[in-house]
Order: structure tokens, then sequence, then C-alpha cells
């Protein structure tokens, strides 16, 4: 089996998968995990809740920047406007070095079952510290 058919047949398995699982959360004392099918979810969940703040903060960078664009134009012209572009690089940029530093911590349980503990432990982690970043971004403009 090629790489490409092996991850067509994942992603189908996990559409299948979801929604089973979106509506039978497991009865989980996150506080107090056992399994590592319970670590894993734990992990998982604090991902989620990681990812929500990021993107929270994203919005909040990005109205901040967007009025940067507005004073700069205003006071300098057109063509020195560019905090809005400058925030979607570095965003992008940043997705693309989380995802990849991430993936590269789960090879240490590379297969196991500890692996996606590993990834989204990795991008938890690195999400929180984003959205201090994106806040500290806003909040600068603020004043």
């Amino acid at each position: 089996m090629t790489r490409k058919t092996i991850a067509l047949i994942s992603m189908a398995m996990a559409a299948i998968a979801v929604p089973a699982l979106a509506q039978d959360a497991p009865d989980v004392d996150c506080n107090n995990a056992q399994t590592q099918m319970e670590m894993n979810y734990c992990v998982e969940q604090d991902f989620d809740k990681a990812d929500a703040a990021l993107n929270k903060a994203y919005k909040r960078a990005m109205a901040s920047q967007k009025k940067v664009d507005a004073d700069v134009k205003e006071t300098m012209g057109e063509e020195s406007i560019g905090a809005v572009a400058a925030l979607k690089k570095a965003q992008r940029a940043w997705i693309d070095y989380r995802d990849g530093q991430c993936d590269g911590l789960g090879f240490q349980a590379r297969g196991g079952t500890m692996e996606p503990m590993l990834v989204m432990g990795c991008k938890a982690e690195l999400s929180t510290a984003r959205a201090k970043e994106l806040d500290t971004l806003a909040k600068g403009m603020e004043n």
C-alpha cells in the first residue's frame, strides 16, 4: 500500500470514529488518568483548550494589527502598511514550526500508544505559549 492510500484509509476511519467519540466522551478523571488511553484523551482535551485560546488570541492580535495598519495608512500612507500581512506570515510559519517540532518529538515513541500523547502535549504547550505572545502583541497596541 502506498502512503497516500494509507493516509486516505486513516482519514476515512477517523471521519467515521469522530462522531461516535463526540457523542460518547469517556468518563475520565484527567487529574488521575491511569491508562495510556486516558492520558491520550486528557492531553487531547488540553490541546483543544490551548488551541481555542490560541484562536482567540490570534483574533485579538489581528484586530490590533488592523488598527495599526489603519493608523499607519492615515499618517504615512498606504505604502507603509503591513502589520496584518506580517502577523499572517508569522502565524503560518509558527504553525508549521509547531507541527514539525511536535511531530519530531513524537518520534521518541514512534508507532506506540504514547506517541499521540507526546505530540498533543507538545502542541498544547507551544500553543499556550504562542497565545501569550499574541496577547502581548495585542495589548502592546492598546497602550
